[in-house]
């Protein structure tokens, strides 16, 4: 018998705790714990050390770059472990552009789309400070790019195209294969910022014909802090972080094994499972969307009907304030999103929700509700119940008159990297 739900009540303090912010992050697996915890102690040696401790913790990672190797088909020394997703994406541009500039070209030009996350697009805004052209592709009101337009964005100068795999917000899968292959005719560097992608889509590097990619642990029940760059032979990137000669002298500083393990424990665990969970998180979050859908006028789906992650479910609501949504939710014992959580704080709408056209009344109203394994039927009818109410309320208290610059916009709280 399914279990039924029975929320806290407005005003009271959630007996609940359903979570809905997987893009976010993941907690971290008990099994993915499990592996880490000898190389916190009795394996917690230096890994560039040459005694036996030493030795023990860099087994570990050398069969942790190994199990990431297998899964993305690649040659273990393509693998470079990072600090995390961001520092793989900042690794991947800045080391792609200084090699390519060092190299003896007078310029240097790069192709991105303007829904990226922050960690590809801030970046990309310092290096056209030091000098690097960049082309922001526009996508359409799904978020998907155009293949033929990426193609005519290409210059003689062109070093780098840097298109995201799967977008952190409203979850628009993009037609990555097609583009490396472009790319890879042009004899242009293609990176994928896969950090949403990493456990929920296909990730043998061959077919997706990528030169670099990026991936975060947890964001697949992974330890937070460690992330891969995929580095394809023969691509020359410079390091951006400089002392020792670790991770191939691509990246200085003792490694994280702990963290590393983990990662590697969690991304093989993802992929053998991935079928079966990305079936379950399908369903949930096709339930979700219907009965938001029915139940709530004027809810807008974000994001691709279709080429969107299995578990993202992106809406904005008219005439309600993302910020009065995430807190109403919280106080019923639901945690969600409203953007990307390393923005929060911010008071300016989502540039994704902007750049697909979302007019911006609109775009203050935004949810992002993402399930993972854990999910239920049950916690999925809960939230559509709550919702329905929550937006009904805010609608009918809503000042009459009251224009959209008279609520503050959301508050973000949700992310990809």
């Amino acid at each position: 018998m399914e279990t039924v739900i029975q929320g806290p009540g407005p005003g009271k303090d959630a007996a609940l705790d359903i979570y809905l912010d997987h893009a976010a992050t993941t907690p971290v697996h008990p099994d993915v714990v499990q592996a880490m915890l000898p190389f916190f102690t009795e394996r917690g040696g230096n890994p560039s050390s040459v005694h036996h401790r030493g030795r023990a913790a860099n087994q570990g990672l050398e069969s942790a770059r190994r199990a990431v190797a297998g899964v993305l088909g690649c040659r273990p020394r393509e693998i470079v472990f990072t600090g995390g997703g961001s520092e793989a994406d900042n690794l991947a541009l800045k080391g792609a552009a200084y090699a390519h500039r060092t190299a003896g070209h007078a310029t240097s030009h790069i192709i991105s789309i303007p829904i990226e996350h922050h960690a590809i697009g801030h970046t990309l805004d310092f290096l056209e400070t030091q000098g690097f052209a960049v082309t922001q592709v526009p996508v359409d009101s799904t978020g998907r790019v155009s293949v033929a337009d990426i193609e005519r964005a290409i210059r003689p100068d062109t070093c780098l195209i840097t298109v995201m795999y799967a977008n952190n917000e409203i979850g628009t899968i993009q037609p990555i294969a097609e583009i490396g292959a472009l790319a890879r005719r042009h004899g242009i560097l293609f990176h994928t910022d896969a950090v949403q992608a990493g456990g929920a889509l296909p990730m043998r590097v061959a077919d997706l014909n990528v030169d670099l990619l990026s991936l975060s642990a947890h964001k697949f029940y992974g330890p937070k802090g460690v992330g891969v760059l995929y580095v394809r032979t023969g691509t020359k990137i410079f390091p951006i972080l400089h002392g020792g000669a670790q991770e191939h002298s691509l990246r200085a500083g003792t490694e994280n094994v702990p963290g590393i393990v983990g990662l590697a424990a969690a991304f093989t665990r993802a992929h053998a499972r991935r079928a079966q969970e990305v079936a379950h998180v399908t369903a949930l979050r096709d339930r979700l969307i219907a009965g938001i859908q029915a139940r709530i006028p004027d809810a807008h789906l974000q994001g691709h009907p279709t080429e969107r992650l299995p578990n993202n479910a992106a809406f904005c609501f008219a005439g309600c304030s993302g910020e009065d949504l995430l807190l109403m939710l919280d106080l019923a014992g639901i945690c969600a999103s409203s953007g990307a959580a390393c923005t929060a704080g911010s008071t300016q709408p989502s540039h994704v929700l902007i750049a697909i056209g979302t007019p911006l009344d609109l775009a203050r109203g935004s949810l992002r509700l993402t399930l993972g394994a854990e999910n239920t039927e049950a916690e999925i009818d809960y939230a559509v119940d709550t919702l329905e109410r929550i937006v009904h309320e805010l609608r009918t208290h809503r000042p009459h008159g009251a224009e959209a610059e008279s609520h503050p916009a959301p508050a973000v709280t949700a992310g990809a990297v």
